[in-house]
């Protein structure tokens, strides 16, 4: 799984430039099911609102999979949003923070070199997967 991941973090990074929320969606449908309809990933194009410093869009790719994936399953609304809740808390006690400007503390400049959330979003994706399987009690494709 870590490979994958690994992979497909720098491809979706520097090979088609698209941001941590996107790239954390793709890569969990990828992972869990590839039946993601466009429109989520287009959709989430909108949360590319880090570079404001609000929510991480590592948390967002994941909430909105998790959401997208849990409804697939069968999980009602109520149980998506404790699943989401739970996923939050224990992101924010391995990563220390939600927020985009607290995790990548070097912020948004010009200077930056292109990617930093790197090795980040590999983590990130990682615990995502890693959390997902665990409490829905699912397996990877």
């Amino acid at each position: 799984m870590q490979e994958l991941i690994n992979v497909r973090v720098h491809d979706y990074y520097w090979d088609e430039d698209l941001s941590c929320a996107v790239t954390t969606l793709k890569i969990l449908s990828e992972l869990f099911y590839p039946t993601l309809h466009p429109q989520v990933i287009e959709a989430a194009f909108g949360l590319n609102a880090g570079r404001f410093g609000s929510q991480c869009g590592l948390v967002e790719g994941a909430l909105l999979f998790i959401g997208s994936y849990g409804s697939y399953r069968n999980i009602n609304k109520e149980n998506i949003s404790a699943i989401c809740h739970e996923f939050c808390r224990k992101f924010q006690a391995r990563f220390g923070s939600l927020l985009c400007n607290e995790l990548r503390t070097q912020g948004f400049s010009p200077d930056n070199p292109p990617h930093l959330c790197e090795n980040i979003t590999k983590q990130a994706v990682a615990f995502s997967a890693q959390f997902i399987v665990e409490k829905l009690n699912v397996g990877i494709i």
